[in-house]
Order: C-alpha cells, then sequence, then structure tokens
C-alpha cells in the first residue's frame, strides 16, 4: 500500500485540514496498532496472521516523507488534468478546487456572492496583518482616521479577529488575522506576504495614547478637532 494514497484517503476523510507532521502521526499510530493487534494474538497463542510488508517501512514514516508523498499526488493530478489539487494553508493540507471551476462550484451556494473590500478596508486589513497584535490606535495612527467601522467589517467578515490586550493604559484590544485570511489570500503564514520581512522592520507612528507616559497624555476635553473617520474618506466600500 502506497503511503500516497494513504495520505490521499486520510484528506479525503478529513473535514479539516491536515499537517505533514499530523498526516506522519496517523500513519504511525495505525501500523502500531496493528502490531499490539498482531503481538496480543501471538501471545493467546493464537496463530496470527503475518503483518503485510509494505506495514513495516511505515512504521517510521516523517512530515519529509508526507510532503514527499503529498507532491507526488499533486504530479499525478496536474497530469491526468483533475479539477482538484492539494494546498498547505496555515492549518495544514487540503482539497481545493482549481480556479477555473470556481464559477461552477459556486452554484452550489446561490446566497454566498463574492465581496470585495474596499481601499479602506484593505488598507486596515494590510496594517493588522504586517503588525499583528496591533491596537486600534496604532492602526489610525498609521492611517490618520477612525477606524472602528473598518475593524468592524473585517471582524463581521472573519477576516480579523481579538487576540488579546495589549500591556497598555486602559488595556486597549489587540487584533489580528483569522485563519479564513490565510484561506482568502492562498498564503500560509505572515511570512508569505510580500515583502513581510521588510514591512514589518518598517517604524510606523506611535499614537499618543500608547506612547507618551499617562501623566503626559492630553485629557479628552483638551481635544479640539476630533479625528476624521472612514466615513469621511472619499473611497466608499462596494
Amino acid at each position: 500500500m502506497e503511503l500516497s494514497l494513504i495520505v490521499e484517503a486520510l484528506l479525503i476523510a478529513s473535514s479539516e485540514p491536515l499537517s505533514a507532521d499530523e498526516l506522519a502521526r496517523l500513519v504511525r499510530a495505525r501500523v502500531a496498532e496493528a502490531e499490539d493487534v498482531h503481538q496480543r494474538e501471538s501471545e493467546d497463542g493464537d496463530e496470527p496472521a503475518p503483518l503485510p510488508e509494505w506495514m513495516a517501512p511505515l512504521s517510521a514514516v516523517d512530515s519529509a516523507e508526507v510532503l514527499a508523498a503529498i507532491q507526488q499526488l499533486n504530479e499525478s493530478y496536474g497530469q491526468s488534468g483533475r479539477s482538484f489539487a492539494l494546498l498547505e494553508r496555515a492549518k495544514g493540507w487540503k482539497f481545493y478546487t482549481a480556479a477555473q471551476y470556481g464559477d461552477f462550484v459556486r452554484q452550489l451556494f446561490p446566497g454566498r456572492k463574492p465581496e470585495r473590500l474596499s481601499g479602506p478596508a484593505m488598507e486596515t486589513l494590510a496594517i493588522v496583518a504586517y503588525r499583528q497584535p496591533i491596537t486600534k490606535a496604532a492602526i489610525e495612527a498609521v492611517r490618520g482616521v477612525s477606524c472602528d467601522g473598518m475593524l468592524q467589517k473585517l471582524l463581521d467578515r472573519d477576516l480579523v479577529r481579538i487576540g488579546g490586550r495589549a500591556d497598555l493604559p486602559g488595556r486597549p484590544l489587540l487584533y489580528e488575522t483569522t485563519e479564513l485570511f490565510y484561506e482568502h489570500f492562498g498564503i500560509r503564514s505572515i511570512d508569505d506576504l510580500p515583502n513581510a520581512a521588510e514591512l514589518r522592520k518598517v517604524k510606523l507612528p506611535e499614537p499618543a495614547s500608547e506612547s507618551a507616559p499617562v501623566s503626559e497624555q492630553l485629557p479628552l476635553a483638551s481635544v479640539s478637532t476630533p479625528a476624521p473617520s472612514e466615513e469621511d474618506e472619499s473611497h466608499e466600500e462596494e
């Protein structure tokens, strides 16, 4: 029995993505289970059937072998012109339909139409993605406008989530990207974003509420002009 076919069977049966490490563990666990049954039958005096020859090499399978098996599967799918392939995302490997068949598959979900993000929403999402975890005040310091509405839309679309609270006065919320963000943009981690290492090092403007000591922060009453909001921007979300 080939490892590639075992991996294929596991990924077809699983409702969730599986990492290479998890796939290797499942294969080893099945071999160990078969060996235990064989050993118990021998100790009971029964005449157990010999273990299949293909099973022994799988007792020490590792993630590198699983990745090679996945590559073999994808090459086979490509050569035969299949409508799907195995792709790795943040949570592991999963079957995905090829893009050219997306319009047909979408007919299965007539109530779900593709939603586009406006320019302001994409800007907000980009800041969160590259500098996460990040506070709302830090996002607004970069964009120069209030981001309440945009953050709420990103939260509603499950592209951004609340990841905790910052160790700052007032314990502001920290925002970070979600698993759906990785799925939507087809990446495995933040490191897969364009120029990720470089852009994460760029020094950003710091909000006064976070950069200055509490004693030096201006009281709300002293602020004469409120910051504009995303509603004041010329770009409207489609």
